[in-house]
């Protein structure tokens, strides 16, 4: 079987003249190099394709490839992750990972969140600003949390995120607004301890393969914090109730969610120690040894060969493609 890669990385977008936090997404050639070497270690042959740009030429020159492992990120807009796989949609290609419209509803936490909670996953209340003077109006219980409505690997977290009164809220949300050009989401803030859960295959056949806790100093996941996470972050296993509890709240959203073949669920807890719905990652990171997810699965006893693995066999069975 022949698999193509698309993604996007770091250092194409660099010399396009974008700065580090506009492209904390994208990968390195690291994890370019590690998929392949998994994928072909698996017993496929592989085509390296690259980023949308890249994907369109191949697609115009007639090439095809028999499933696309697609960890792409895109860059502008709340739909640049919907774009490769809308795409090869278009095509009729089958792709590994979670369909466009998924990708577009999980990058909007807002949005994620109200499913969720139609589906009686616990998260904390929030509200959507999107001009800074909405801010007078929210009723929300202090001390609250603000972060860009689509950012991800913590863009536009730091030490201001945690709102303490109505004055810093509209000068944090007018900072971001100007900055992400994108809506604000403020929730009220939680807590306690914080918690990502790895999840593999699609729909009532999802497992979780562990719970990780996350201890940071300073206590916020933050954009720097994720950069520096040797020196300021420390990753537990979980056992126990808390593991239960974590990965029922995370299976839930997973399916309710319509996420697929693999990724993660991210919580936090509140006062009195519930797990509450943060957002999820349905195209986690997959550098064998900076990302959570790989860092989750091998501190649960699977090695990266057989988080590939099982990934591919979740997609090639959506499609009864076989491996």
């Amino acid at each position: 079987m022949v698999v193509g890669l698309t993604y996007d990385l770091k250092d194409e977008w660099r010399r396009r003249g974008y700065e580090e936090e506009a492209i904390a997404e994208m990968d390195s050639l690291v994890t370019i190099d590690a998929i392949e070497s998994s994928l072909r270690r698996l017993g496929f042959d592989v085509v390296r394709i690259g980023s949308i740009f890249s994907l369109v030429e191949f697609l115009a020159s007639q090439r095809r490839c028999d499933l696309v492992f697609n960890i792409a990120e895109g860059l502008h807009g709340l739909l640049r992750e919907s774009q490769v796989p809308a795409l090869l949609d278009a095509y009729q290609i089958p792709y590994v990972f979670s369909d466009s419209f998924t990708l577009a509803v999980t990058l909007h936490k807002e949005l994620a969140k109200s499913i969720v909670r139609k589906a009686a996953v616990a998260t904390a209340e929030s509200v959507l600003i999107t001009d800074a003077s909405q801010c007078e109006g929210v009723t929300l219980r202090y001390p609250l949390f603000a972060k860009p409505v689509g950012g991800g690997t913590g863009m536009g977290i730091d030490d201001q995120s945690r709102i303490e009164d109505a004055g810093q809220l509209r000068r944090v949300c007018t900072a971001l607004i100007a900055r992400f050009k994108e809506a604000v989401l403020v929730e009220e803030y939680l807590p306690g301890r914080e918690f990502t859960v790895g999840i593999v295959k699609s729909g009532q056949e999802a497992q979780a393969i562990g719970t990780m806790e996350i201890i940071v100093d300073g206590g916020i996941y933050s954009y720097q914090s994720k950069q520096e996470y040797l020196a300021c972050t420390r990753y537990e296993r979980v056992t126990g109730a808390d593991k239960a509890a974590c990965e029922t709240q995370a299976l839930a959203a997973w399916r309710a969610l319509g996420c697929r073949d693999g990724g993660r669920v991210d919580l936090r807890m509140d006062r009195d120690g519930v797990p509450h719905f943060l957002e999820v990652n349905p195209l986690a990171g997959l550098h064998p040894i900076d990302s959570d997810l790989p860092i989750l699965s091998a501190m649960h006893g699977l090695s990266y060969d057989d988080l590939i693995a099982a990934i591919m066999a979740s997609a090639c069975a959506r499609y009864g493609l076989c491996m």
